[in-house]
């Protein structure tokens, strides 16, 4: 015979008789909460215990028990908060990383103008002023991101923030914030992109492009595509290399004596690459007509295989963009089906003539003692 027990599981009180038809299908054992499941208060001196599902109490370390302050909340829910906007954007958060890529974008067109010799004063003026601006924002940025990753447990303490700080990312960060330094410590000098070095310092904000994924979503998407697809990718570049080689042997060996172009067979294999890829620099071309024929089979040919890939990557990203959109609307799904999966059994086990399902009878008598 099955009995609830006081804080909602269920216990075994004696077995059933023999000639007893009545039979248990379904036992859940939900966590209610009772006078038993809450945390007590402390009475007379006693610290209170915690309970478990079944209402046994939990141990409790030892020594006295430390209550969290306020400030000590507060500097939590702040760490947290600044971790989820910088590391986990969400809603509004998406409004500071707006700003910083416009920032970014700003200094590499402003990189760009610097190097045209109309606009190469105004270009360095306004850059050297970005600059600043972005070593300010940039640096307060680094510090504060790697003090909020305490909130996560394997980022806490000196080695967890050293950890945090060998991440991909925020050696980037790190290295761009120094050559930004370095640039802005030689324009205060007075030589201002003197060098050929400070010079080509100010394209490292290319680098700060690739930060704005942080969470490395982009790169995961391309190499789960290349992954699913390796085999075939794999099989499409070994036809097409053996093709290019073979193409270009031959060319030179039919242009080699008539056609100063094609002197080495390395020049031969510059042809073919252009070639088969279809941006025909025309910087070479056969003058035989063998060599010519050669070409024209060769390029119907092989550019069908280099072809290949980027079919082969477009479909696997439009299988993997149609998986994802499908595995989000079973996700929005799953927590209504589960609860009409619950409701359906709750209908069925407390219904008349299924009487039968004590379990279910005694748990719901315990809640509601009216409802049978």
């Amino acid at each position: 015979i099955v009995h609830p027990s006081n804080n909602g599981g269920i216990r075994m009180l004696a077995p059933p008789a023999p000639n007893d038809d009545r039979r248990v299908e379904f036992v859940a054992l939900t966590a209610v909460h009772t006078e038993r499941s809450e945390p007590s208060t402390p009475e007379r001196g006693h610290p209170s215990h915690r309970t478990g599902l079944l209402g046994t109490p939990l141990p409790v370390p030892p020594g006295p028990r430390a209550t969290p302050s306020a400030s000590s909340k507060r500097y939590r829910k702040l760490q947290n908060c600044l971790y989820n906007v910088l590391e986990r954007p969400r809603g509004w958060a998406f409004i500071y990383h707006a700003f910083i890529f416009l920032l970014v974008f700003s200094c590499l067109v402003l990189s760009v103008f610097s190097t045209i010799p109309d606009h190469h004063k105004f270009s360095n003026e306004a850059l050297f002023i970005l600059e600043f601006v972005m070593i300010v924002v940039f640096g307060l940025e680094y510090f504060v991101r790697i003090w909020a990753a305490g909130c996560c447990c394997r980022y806490r303490g000196w080695q967890g923030r050293l950890r945090f700080a060998r991440k991909p990312f925020c050696v980037i960060d790190f290295i761009v914030f120094v050559a930004s330094l370095a640039v802005i410590a030689a324009g205060t000098q007075g030589n201002i992109f003197a060098t050929s070095a400070l010079r080509s310092m100010r394209f490292l904000q290319i680098l700060r492009m690739v930060r704005m994924d942080r969470r490395g979503g982009t790169w995961k998407l391309l190499g789960s595509v290349v992954y699913a697809h390796s085999k075939e990718l794999i099989t499409a570049w070994y036809i097409g290399f053996l093709i290019l080689i073979f193409a270009s042997f031959l060319v030179y060996l039919a242009e080699k004596e008539d056609n100063q172009e094609f002197s080495t067979y390395a020049d031969s294999l510059w042809w073919g690459t252009i070639t088969l890829t279809t941006i025909g620099y025309g910087d070479k071309t056969p003058h035989t007509w063998q060599g010519r024929l050669l070409a024209a089979c060769f390029a119907l040919l092989g550019v069908s295989f280099f072809a290949l890939p980027a079919g082969i990557l477009g479909s696997g990203f439009a299988l993997k963009v149609q998986e994802q959109h499908r595995q989000k609307h079973f996700e929005k799904r799953r927590t209504p089906a589960a609860n009409l999966i619950q409701a359906a059994w709750r209908l069925y086990s407390t219904a008349a003539q299924h009487s039968y399902l004590t379990a279910t009878w005694y748990f719901y008598d315990s809640m509601l003692p009216s409802f049978r």
